[in-house]
């Protein structure tokens, strides 16, 4: 088999990716494959997790019909009127015990403010999340989306920004900061490059990069947006309104 030619990735996104999320991408690939077609990644990469049967554990929602969920739970939780909540949780745990099969993958801000599950009005067992302060783009979090993607079967990565993001706004001002905060801010500076001085507008310049970067860094995931089974999309939350908004 011929070495993959490297992917070159756009001015703005190479800062924030660095060569070694690109390596790390291809590496597992190879390793969990030795076919071309998607069909056999998935197959070989079930195996590897010890998934014997890949099927049984998609969802059988298309990306537009897993995106729509999403935002319906989003208008429930605006207007105050949540469902999952009326559900039997204890048989909702006894249901997901032994598997999970969430529909859509969410990339999240660590912030507080931001609970995936209530936003989107979703239960146990539903949203594969990942989270992490800035929801930037990191070789763990392509690993965790890869997995959720290729062999949990979710249809949908939404990446989604915040309202009054502390690390973005701290990346902003640019400031000596103790420990190892700092290392949050090259990954954010290409949407303040971009978008200003204004937090809210860095943050949605923010999820668009971020978006970007797991549909280019990623051959297992851009293999899946190829194929239409996966849609990665942005998305903004507004922490005084609870409303999220797509963004094109």
């Amino acid at each position: 088999m011929c070495a993959e030619k490297p992917r070159v990735l756009p001015p703005e996104i190479q800062p924030v990716l660095p060569q070694t999320v690109e390596q790390f991408s291809r590496r597992t690939f190879l390793r969990t494959t030795a076919r071309k077609t998607l069909g056999g990644i998935l197959a070989a990469t079930a195996l590897d997790f010890g998934v014997p049967n890949l099927a049984a554990a998609q969802t059988a929602m298309s990306p537009e019909e897993a995106i729509q969920a999403l935002m319906d739970g989003n208008k429930r939780f605006v207007a105050g009127k949540p469902t999952e909540f009326d559900k039997d949780i204890a048989a909702i745990r006894r249901k997901t015990a032994d598997k999970q099969e969430p529909f859509a993958a969410v990339l999240s801000c660590a912030d507080s403010r931001v609970p995936v599950e209530l936003v989107f009005d979703q239960g146990v067992g539903s949203v594969f999340v990942t989270r992490v302060a800035g929801n930037i783009v990191t070789p763990e979090i392509i690993a965790s989306l890869e997995y959720g993607a290729i062999v949990l079967g979710t249809k949908v990565i939404v990446v989604m920004g915040h309202e009054k993001c502390g690390a973005v706004h701290a990346t902003i001002e640019g400031k000596d900061v103790p420990g190892m905060i700092s290392v949050l801010y090259p990954s954010i500076r290409p949407a303040v490059n971009k978008a200003g001085p204004d937090v809210d507008a860095a943050s949605r310049a923010n999820a668009k990069i971020q978006a970007s970067l797991l549909g280019q860094g990623s051959t297992v995931i851009s293999g899946l947006l190829k194929e239409k089974k996966l849609k990665v999309v942005p998305a903004f939350y507004d922490v005084s309104s609870g409303s999220v908004t797509l963004l094109d």
